[in-house]
């Protein structure tokens, strides 16, 4: 009788009897893993590129398109409708929106009377930098509206300082008087510029710098999601100027002039409302998929795209030595991205130490 193997032994030899197969399952398995990553990383660059794209898209079109608004269109009417530009796109944001609450892609309260109270002193600010930002897009040119948008930033860190004691590195001071000379180089040598269009675009960038200023403020009393926030803002927007576009003889204006009944007239300001909505959703995209750094990076690189085509669609007038003040602006705005980022890299490797 030949005697039966020991448990121990049976043990070993499943093992040897089944190593070949563990071995080709495993390796099968690897490699399906490799194969299984290319697509993988092919799609995460695809979405990279693919929210980086929407979001220099719709802040590119939006500027555009309220330059369009507010310009193209003043041969047909005595005056302007800049209030009611902003009523219309502040209708067509909370009707998408609501659309999007409706169908569950976005969360916040309901209206409540008591937070709109609290957030009204920001709205007012909110309102009137869409308004001076209409206006300066009105009398000025599209390349200098945008370099002197970089002055807000100027703006915004003198009041950080101001309110909240937040110290600003040398290197970001340094961008400042480089995006500062650049531009008032550029507005003493822009022909078209006018007085008007200079208080319109000083006057966009206070309130800009007060609508960030007090929202940091605002935002510790009131707790509002980002889209909480466009529900609120455009709905006390369309409550405080609609008022005053009728007062202002700006919807009577609209309804008596026929010409500005057309596709395209509504098309153009459905457009804005939309993007101006959507823009929110492409800048949390894009900072999801990217990071705060390749944001504030395209935030900046968003600015070549809407000069050169602010100059071309609109035909504006531009000197060579204009366009140099131009670009030594915009070099402001990129060391001033640089300056940021590389002081949150530093504050954020500080916490990580400690």
């Amino acid at each position: 009788m030949v005697p039966s193997p020991s448990a121990n032994q049976r043990n070993g030899e499943d093992v040897e009897k089944a190593a070949p197969i563990l071995k080709a399952k495993s390796s099968d398995i690897l490699d399906q893993r490799k194969g299984d990553k290319a697509p993988k990383k092919e799609h995460a660059s695809g979405h990279v590129i693919g929210s980086c794209l929407l979001y220099s898209f719709c802040s590119v079109s939006m500027v555009l398109t309220n330059k369009s608004l507010a310009s193209s269109y003043n041969h047909l009417i005595d005056g302007d409708l800049n209030i009611l530009l902003v009523v219309i796109q502040a209708i067509v944001a909370v009707i998408c929106v609501e659309i999007c609450r409706m169908f569950g892609w976005v969360e916040y309260p309901n209206f409540n009377l008591q937070t709109a109270k609290l957030w009204a002193p920001v709205n007012l600010l909110f309102c009137g930098m869409l308004f001076t930002g209409i206006a300066s897009l009105q009398f000025n040119s599209v390349p200098m509206v945008t370099i002197f948008k970089n002055i807000t930033n100027i703006f915004t860190a003198t009041g950080d300082y101001y309110f909240f004691d937040t110290r600003t590195e040398a290197l970001v001071i340094v961008a400042f008087g480089i995006m500062l000379a650049g531009a008032f180089a550029a507005a003493s040598n822009d022909l078209t510029l006018t007085a008007m269009g200079f208080f319109w675009m000083f006057a966009n960038c206070l309130c800009t710098a007060g609508y960030v200023l007090y929202m940091k403020f605002a935002t510790k009393t009131v707790k509002l999601s980002k889209f909480g926030m466009v529900f609120y803002n455009n709905v006390l927007c369309t409550c405080f100027l609609l008022p005053c576009a009728f007062v202002n003889g700006e919807v009577a204006l609209f309804f008596k002039t026929e010409d500005l009944h057309t596709p395209d007239y509504f098309l153009k300001n459905f457009w804005a409302g939309f993007v101006g909505f959507f823009l929110n959703f492409a800048s949390l995209s894009c900072v999801q998929a990217t990071g705060p750094t390749t944001y504030a990076i395209l935030g900046s690189l968003n600015k070549i795209p809407v000069t050169f085509l602010g100059y071309i669609l609109f035909d504006n007038v531009i000197s060579e030595k204009t366009w140099f003040f131009i670009g030594i602006s915009m070099c402001g705005g990129f060391l001033y991205s640089y300056a940021k980022i590389k002081s949150a890299r530093k504050r954020a490797s500080e916490r990580h130490s400690k």
